[in-house]
């Protein structure tokens, strides 16, 4: 860019004279077209001055710019590649995580099953045995029951029977027997 200013630069350093002498010759026709051409050659500097001056280190800055912005783009891509190939090695992990994860509840699922089983089944064992230990008292309590009964009645068959053989004369003899052994012996003093 600086050699393409300094090249019109100069072209328009060396055509000025020229042009000048041209107009000289041809002052007839006009002076003032050469101070046209002499105007427009110094605006043509200027601004290739200025354009020169500043449009280098404008374009080198914006140059920067962009060259900065594309290494940014291109760190953030890599950064996206690797993210996406984080969420795919995810995804692909995650049907073998799934997998896992149903197996480990299955298994989770058959321990309860067992633990429930096994505890269903002392539940019955302490069910039966405290069954058994009802049903053995309920028959010690039976047979006392039944002993108590039997005794009972018993006691009535003898009564009964007693009665029965019970006649006025034996009646009289126990009673005689009785107070004879409610009587102190001979030999002893009230």
């Amino acid at each position: 860019m600086k050699r393409f200013l300094r090249f019109l630069m100069l072209a328009l350093v060396l055509a000025v004279p020229a042009l000048l002498a041209q107009e000289q010759t041809n002052a007839g026709e006009g002076g003032l077209e050469v101070w046209k051409w002499v105007n427009f050659g110094l605006l043509v500097a200027v601004i290739a001055y200025f354009i020169g001056k500043n449009a280098g280190p404008f374009f080198e800055a914006r140059s920067r710019k962009i060259r900065e912005e594309m290494a940014q783009a291109h760190e953030m891509w890599k950064a996206a590649e690797a993210r996406a190939a984080e969420v795919e090695q995810r995804l692909a992990s995650l049907e073998s995580e799934i997998a896992a994860f149903r197996g480990e509840s299955q298994r989770e699922a058959q321990n309860e099953s067992k633990r429930m089983k096994l505890q269903t089944a002392a539940e019955i064992a302490r069910i039966k045995e405290h069954a058994t230990q009802e049903i053995a008292a309920a028959g010690k309590a039976a047979r006392i029951e039944l002993k108590r009964y039997s005794a009972h009645l018993a006691v009535g068959i003898a009564e009964e029977k007693a009665r029965a053989r019970m006649t006025p004369d034996t009646q009289d003899a126990l009673v005689r027997e009785f107070v004879r052994d409610l009587e102190p012996p001979a030999g002893q003093a009230n």
